[in-house]
């Protein structure tokens, strides 16, 4: 035996037992573990196999070959057993091209023809009939209160093969998702298995796969672009199954309604005000009123918006709530039924502009012909009064005609001087027209005082591939809240600074801040960019003094259409789409015209454009709405825009905070 330098033979013995007994151990060990993978390969296997016979696979036949900008998926999709004798729920998406017919394997290993009979369009569900006399097994449903986070979840298909089930494993994430609708998974989740059951271990349907966007979309689609993300959705089995009877009726499903604007900048911290109780809603039925404060839903406490939010978010149309109501002094509650549908709210019109430097109701500008010309009201005239309600700013003159409809007839007191009159008003509708002139909207000019940074500026979110540019003139005063621009290029149109230099005098002129975010291929915008987008418009709000009445989507052609999708997505902070040449994306859906979350539109369309129909299809359906629309053509086929359009664009612009 070698010796080993400086190691005596006594010394020696001892390290080599105890070399031999670490590999004995680190050998049991790995025994041990890969005993541990053998049982949880066998657990997950046996749930999967006690779920498979209420799985089955569906295939479509015909139908739509592209919605919106997705190609449609033509292969087999997945849904899950409710009933014995043949009731099966799936996903929304696995349907979205209207197919010409429907089988469905039964439990004999045939196919057999399926209709749908409803649908819940909460929760983007919906429910088949296959016909045939076959017995289905129904699973077992997961209890959602004895659901943890972090417990094993298992998303499985019917989709590869009719014999086999597809699935992965993960965790579940989270509880009580999409504002209340939803559970969350990190198992892999995608078309492979929407329509499939989320299982738990013990082979229990915990939900049914669906794409949901978190943003809150409300289409089929909306949410598929979160596949391969390690985020995905379930509807928990659970809440399902007491309404399958009633959607076997053939009753569609439909988010419930209450009726209410809630007074609300930050959704996680502020409270539940109400700023408008929109008419002849379910709420105006059962009293509620403006300023009131929504402190519980069902008996459950509601402190802040998102709660509220979370708590109705669940509930549909038909169902009955317990809304708790602090007015003043008094709390108290009361019974609503939610609706489907509200009557598309109108804005009512004064006919002014306020004073944008003054604390109180100054008036900037009375439009011509409008009902406080026609009661007499002149610029710089204050309203006091308005309905018997005090009025100390414009933002809560806004506020209580948010609250009246065109046609309804209202007190008005102002003072002149040191005069004070009373006159009644009939109000009117928003007018199409934009006038020909406006004073200005303040008493001084902006004069670039402050130490903010001005030019041209680079903006990057350092999660985002995706380059911005924002201009900030010298002019730009922090004292002066300026009006943001934000402009999404044409496919190919991504010369920047060629933009700029035409705008750079508009915004001096205008009190306006230009942003330019730019889509991450050149080639085209994707609705997943929505989020980019707002997170550059959050980075300007955040730095700089923003009038939040004049943040405006303004694009061309493609970046058009992309202005509708954010303008939408978040109408929390978007008060005007100016659409060049471009169409409401196709399943983009239009939210119910709010009275306070306002939102208009300026439709510029080349008289020649091959979109022109579709445009004005697009238009008339914001206008059914009650949406506040300009339809402008222009005779260049291109989509340039001569001058005197722009300044009349821009006149529109600063009318947008009008009374």
């Amino acid at each position: 035996m070698q010796r080993v330098p400086g190691m005596t033979m006594q010394r020696l013995i001892p390290m080599l037992v105890l070399g031999l007994l670490c590999q004995s151990t680190v050998t049991l060990i790995a025994q041990d573990a890969e005993e541990i993978l053998e049982q949880e390969q066998a657990a997950l296997t046996t749930a999967v196999n006690r779920a498979a016979p209420s799985i089955v696979q569906i295939e479509t036949i015909g139908g739509l070959e592209k919605v919106g900008d997705m190609l449609a998926a033509t292969g087999p999709t997945t849904g899950v057993v409710v009933s014995a004798d043949g009731l099966i729920i799936s996903s929304a998406f696995n349907f979205i091209t209207k197919p010409a017919s429907i089988l469905v394997t039964t439990p004999s290993g045939k196919r057999a023809t399926a209709n749908i009979i409803a649908r819940d369009h909460s929760r983007m569900l919906v429910l088949l009939k296959v016909n045939t006399e076959e017995q289905f097994v129904v699973p077992q449903v997961a209890k959602t209160e004895q659901m943890e986070v972090g417990q094993w979840t298992i998303a499985a298909g019917r989709t590869l093969s009719r014999e086999n089930i597809n699935w992965s494993i993960g965790i579940l994430s989270a509880k009580n998702r999409i504002w209340g609708k939803a559970i969350q998974s990190d198992a892999n989740i995608s078309p492979d298995n929407y329509g499939g059951p989320l299982i738990d271990i013990h082979g229990n349907i915990m939900g049914i796969l669906v794409p949901l966007s978190p943003q809150g979309q409300g289409n089929e689609i909306a949410g598929a672009e979160w596949y391969d993300s390690g985020i995905g959705f379930a509807i928990p089995l659970a809440d399902v199954m007491p309404r399958v009877k009633h959607m076997a009726e053939g009753n569609d499903l439909h988010p419930g309604l209450l009726g209410v604007s809630i007074n609300v900048k930050d959704m996680y911290a502020d409270p539940v005000e109400i700023g408008a109780v929109q008419p002849k809603s379910p709420a105006y039925e059962a009293g509620i009123k403006t300023g009131d404060r929504i402190t519980a839903i069902n008996g459950n406490p509601v402190v802040r918006h998102v709660q509220l939010r979370h708590l109705l978010g669940a509930q549909y149309a038909g169902d009955t709530v317990e809304v708790t109501i602090a007015r003043g002094e008094r709390s108290f509650p009361v019974n609503v039924t939610l609706a489907e549908k509200l009557l598309p709210f109108e804005h009512a019109f004064l006919g002014v502009l306020p004073m944008r430097d003054k604390s109180d109701a100054t008036i900037r500008f009375v439009y011509p012909d409008s009902p406080a010309a026609t009661a007499g009201l002149k610029a710089g005239d204050v309203i006091t009064m308005l309905k018997k309600t005090p009025v100390d700013s414009s933002d809560q003159l806004r506020s209580v005609i948010s609250n009246l409809e065109p046609g309804g007839q209202v007190s008005l007191t102002f003072k002149r001087g040191q005069a004070t009159q009373t006159v009644d008003v009939t109000l009117a509708s928003l007018p199409s027209e934009t006038p020909e002139s406006l004073p200005a909207p303040r008493s001084e000019v902006a004069n670039g005082d402050g130490d903010a940074t001005r030019g041209r500026i680079e903006i990057k979110i350092p999660e985002e591939q995706n380059d911005c540019i924002c201009y900030v003139p010298t002019t730009y005063d922090p004292t002066k809240a300026a009006g943001l621009l934000v402009w999404l290029h044409a496919p190919g149109e991504q010369d920047v600074d060629a933009l700029l230099d035409t705008w750079k005098s508009r915004c001096s002129q205008n009190n306006l801040i230009f942003l330019a975010p730019q889509a991450a291929n050149e080639g085209r915008w994707t609705p997943g960019e929505s989020d980019f987008i707002r997170k550059t418009i959050d980075e300007v709000i955040k730095t700089y003094s923003i009038d939040q009445s004049r943040v405006v989507m303004h694009g061309h052609q493609g970046g058009g259409s992309m202005s509708y999708l954010v303008g939408f997505a978040h109408r929390d902070i978007v008060r005007a789409i100016i659409p060049i040449d471009a169409v409401i994306p196709a399943r983009t859906p239009v939210r119910a015209n709010d009275p306070i979350e306002r939102l208009a539109v300026y439709s510029i369309t080349p008289a020649t454009s091959r979109l022109k129909a579709a445009i004005t299809a697009g238009l008339k359906r914001l206008a059914n709405a009650k949406y506040p629309v300009h339809d402008r053509s222009i005779a260049n086929p291109d989509g340039t825009i001569e001058e005197a359009q722009i300044q009349e664009m821009l006149r529109w612009l600063d009318t947008l905070d009008r009374i």
